[in-house]
């Protein structure tokens, strides 16, 4: 009667474990197989590598070019574009008071 009563205890807990243990295994029956899905995707895969491949080597080969001219890529664009920005300023502001 000890073995009855332990089962009886977990009652709840076996069932629930039997329902999960079948919803996995129709889950895995139904699913494609990892192969299909690599078969199916592989155009995908191998884009996205050589588009990554492509920007790692090209953003290398960019960085390094920029490292030569001791400045940052656009740090004088952006620099030309403040000092305009100010002179702008400046001339306006000269013009409405002068």
């Amino acid at each position: 009667m000890d073995i009855a009563e332990k089962l009886l205890q977990y009652r709840y807990h076996i069932s629930i474990a039997i329902a999960v243990s079948l919803t996995f295994s129709l889950v895995l029956y139904a699913a494609p197989r990892f192969l299909s899905i690599l078969h199916y995707f592989w155009p995908f895969f191998a884009s996205t590598t050589v588009f990554l491949v492509a920007i790692i080597a090209f953003g290398g080969v960019s960085k390094f070019s920029n490292e030569s001219d001791g400045e940052k890529a656009g740090d004088r664009i952006l620099d030309d574009y403040v000092a305009a920005g100010r002179l702008e300023h400046v001339d306006d502001h000269v013009q409405v008071s002068g």
